[in-house]
């Protein structure tokens, strides 16, 4: 499943997630716009950031979902976050999130770093320990379907879909909410196809309502950019290979095709 994309979609969508999950009040989402950033002249991107829209008083927030074990995870992190803030000059102060799916994936090194976490400057969330708040909120709740295993999914995608029906009256929301809900299940059950999922789940009738085929619409319109972004980037991993080959390096590549260097390094490694 692609985490990143299918997380900026869901903070995108409803932001007061994320401040749900820093037991903050949902609300506060108000005060903020969240996007993806990319530092200029480096080969960094930080998956998000809710920068506050108006107001000094409240924090930058930086936000990386990290799904695979990486042991140099948190130089580059700070690295990105220090590279901001030297680029961006912000009034606010910050804080920063780290989104796993468990403790065993949070394999980082902080010694360089933990007065960062002592002082809860940085936080680290770990998605299968978020117990009676996932149970509660339909936002959380939904993350935590993402790092379910398949055999509890599906108990678990039904009592979501309730209870987005039954606690969420305006239509349109109600039906992001459900097409986030089947995205995701499309990914956790490879082997049913996706007019199954509709009808194990009670969703084919969503597909006939006004409100859906607008929303469908606009995915659609959404997903043609996507698409010519994902093409733009595979073209420019074709040139790694020819780049190599005239010596320069990775980190060199990286930075003209602007792309991630853990990107150009996978390339070059195979």
């Amino acid at each position: 499943m692609k985490t990143d994309s299918l997380f900026y979609r869901l903070f995108q969508t409803f932001p007061s997630i994320f401040f749900e999950l820093i037991n903050r009040p949902p609300e506060e989402a108000n005060n903020y716009q969240f996007s993806s950033v990319e530092i200029k002249q480096t080969a960094f991107r930080i998956d998000g950031v809710f920068l506050p829209a108006t107001g000094e008083e409240n924090p930058i927030y930086f936000l990386e979902v990290q799904f695979q074990p990486d042991s140099e995870f948190y130089s580059r992190f700070f690295a990105e976050i220090f590279l901001y803030l030297r680029q961006n000059k912000p009034e606010n102060d910050w804080r920063a999130v780290v989104l796993y799916p468990n403790q065993s994936t949070d394999t980082g090194d902080i010694k360089h770093y933990r007065e960062f976490f002592t002082s809860q400057r940085v936080r680290r969330i770990y998605l299968n320990q978020l117990g009676e708040i996932a149970e509660q909120s339909i936002g959380v709740g939904t993350i935590k379907l993402v790092i379910s295993p398949e055999e509890n999914a599906v108990e678990q995608a039904r009592n979501l879909i309730n209870k987005v029906r039954s606690e969420i009256p305006d239509e349109l929301t109600q039906t992001q909410v459900l097409q986030l809900i089947e995205t995701i299940l499309v990914y956790k059950l490879p082997n049913k196809s996706q007019k199954e999922i509709e009808a194990m789940f009670g969703l084919s009738e969503l597909k006939q309502t006004r409100v859906y085929q607008d929303a469908f619409q606009e995915g659609r319109q959404e997903g043609r950019q996507e698409g010519r972004q994902e093409g733009e980037i595979t073209g420019k991993l074709a040139a790694v290979r020819p780049m190599l080959a005239l010596g320069a390096s990775v980190e060199q590549i990286a930075e003209a095709l602007r792309l991630d260097v853990e990107e150009v390094r996978k390339v070059a490694e195979q």
